[in-house]
């Protein structure tokens, strides 16, 4: 997989992706994730890139010309299954979508800043905009940078037990149940009998029980999905 981040802050993504397991897919060959600086396409001596809004309001509004001058450049090299704009005004990363792209081949990744991106930009090149939830960041960089995470470590290959993977939280509409290891028991806490047991279906019984447990309450939101 290819992940572009178009961004106004590349800097600030140099950490995560260098890191545990997005650096471990990058290093199997995996997933390659290259950061765009779109001061590069800036207009002018001084690489503008944002613009005081029509109509009048607080904040500034990052412009058409280069962002649409970066996606064309890079459209020219390859095709892109999603190009996705990251912004709180969208429809939240769930689970499912990280599964859905992470079967992707090509994935072209923008992140907003200031008051956001003028609505063109939306309209004629967005394909997909996601939000990782109702709040507002400084730019988009930390939310593409959760978003590349939840996609990559579901790439086959990526983790060593990719069974673990398809038992997470939300793959099924439900909460993970409780998990323990060593010692099985610590300052008089024990660890439950039937995971010592060693009788595997009744083991997965008691998970089951307890996903939909924890499920229920904590979100019980997931449960009317």
């Amino acid at each position: 997989m290819r992940i572009d981040i178009i961004s106004v802050a590349p800097d600030l993504l140099e950490s995560p992706f260098n890191h545990s397991i997005i650096k471990r897919a990058k290093n199997k060959g995996l997933a390659e994730i290259i950061i765009h600086d779109l001061r590069e396409y800036g207009l002018g001596n001084y690489k503008q890139i944002d613009d005081t809004q029509f109509g009048g309001g607080a904040g500034m509004v990052m412009m058409i010309e280069p962002i649409a001058n970066c996606i064309k450049k890079l459209q020219v090299e390859r095709s892109y299954d999603e190009i996705i704009y990251m912004t709180p005004d969208a429809k939240t990363l769930n689970q499912s979508t990280a599964n859905t792209l992470s079967l992707k081949e090509n994935i072209l990744i923008l992140t907003g800043h200031y008051k956001g991106i003028d609505q063109r930009v939306r309209d004629k090149y967005i394909t997909k905009e996601i939000s990782i939830g109702d709040y507002v960041l400084t730019g988009g960089e930390l939310a593409a940078a959760v978003l590349v995470d939840a996609v990559v470590r579901l790439i086959p290959g990526v983790i060593g037990d990719e069974q673990s993977a398809l038992t997470d939280s939300f793959q099924d509409n439900l909460l993970s149940p409780p998990v323990y290891t060593r010692p099985a028991e610590f300052e008089g806490m024990k660890v439950p009998e039937i995971l010592l047991s060693g009788n595997f279906p009744k083991i997965d019984d008691w998970r089951s029980e307890k996903a939909f447990e924890r499920t229920e309450q904590i979100r019980p939101d997931l449960l009317e999905d």
